[in-house]
């Protein structure tokens, strides 16, 4: 897997309202309605993520969830932590 170059992933961002880079990690918190709502989302992207055999870090907060994501076998940002972020975005 090719790491994506720090302009080249500052460019993706354009089409990931929400996300940003920070400490090297794509991240993102999400806000839900109630726990109930922000745990069916995890559980979504833990579908989506077993599926790519990619998993993010998950933190869980009542109603705000956070996703960090970077693939570390690579080294860097690549793409499939933002497909993983362009399917997250999409589950809300």
């Amino acid at each position: 897997m090719t790491v994506i170059a720090v302009e080249d992933a500052e460019q993706r961002l354009t089409a990931l309202p929400g996300w940003k880079i920070d400490s090297g990690e794509l991240v993102k918190t999400f806000q839900f309605k109630d726990f109930r709502k922000a745990l069916a989302f995890v559980n979504g992207v833990g579908k989506a993520a077993e599926s790519a055999g990619h998993h993010p870090d998950i933190d869980i907060r009542y109603n705000r969830v956070r996703l960090a994501l970077i693939t570390h076998d690579a080294g860097g940002l690549t793409d499939k932590d933002f497909d993983l972020a362009t399917a997250a975005n999409k589950m809300v």
